[in-house]
């Protein structure tokens, strides 16, 4: 498998790039906010120690040729206002699990899709993944919306699913194949 690890993505409004230490502060909106680490699954981290634990292991992750998390860095602002990652890499089938997050006073901004398809044509370009695929609760609905927006489409299951045999009853799937990003 060819990976490219954590590369740099520039849109007109964001920077993807790798965590740094100065992140801390802004991290800590987003990685301490119930309503955003709720709606994305994550436990919140309520203290500062917390926060830069977690910012600890997103940096010496950035080491690894096949970890992908990138900061969402506004350009107008220069603050880190999220994150997108790949939650799990499926080597053997090329295909890798996407999840992101924004910090609440960025929702509705569209933030979340635009890192979303700059990710998918970045990964595409640069690696040898064939499938790129991420799913949110129904519940979810603004991650739902995200992901009908983005360049992936509705899927009837995503492989976390298939190798654990569960049903994927309650979650909205998508994906999308390289040959389908020109």
């Amino acid at each position: 498998m060819n990976h490219a690890g954590t590369f740099l993505i520039q849109t007109p409004r964001l920077i993807l790039r790798k965590f740094r230490e100065d992140d801390a502060a802004d991290m800590a909106v987003w990685a301490g906010d119930p309503s955003v680490q709720n709606e994305y699954g994550e436990p919140v981290y309520d203290s500062p120690d917390a926060v830069r634990g977690l910012l600890r292991r997103y940096i010496s992750g950035c080491s690894a040729p096949d970890f992908y998390r990138w900061a969402i860095e506004e350009c107008s602002s220069g603050r880190n206002i999220g994150m997108i990652a790949f939650c799990r890499v499926y080597d053997d089938i090329r295909t890798a699990e996407i999840e992101y997050c924004i910090a609440a006073p960025y929702w509705g901004n569209g933030y979340a899709g635009e890192a979303m398809n700059a990710v998918i044509r970045g990964t595409f370009s640069r690696t040898d993944f064939q499938k790129l695929e991420a799913y949110a609760r129904s519940e979810n609905q603004k991650s739902v919306r995200v992901l009908e927006k983005s360049l992936m489409h509705r899927t009837e299951t995503v492989e976390r699913f298939r190798r654990t045999g569960e049903s994927a009853e309650g979650e909205e799937c998508f994906c999308i194949f390289s040959s389908e990003v020109s």
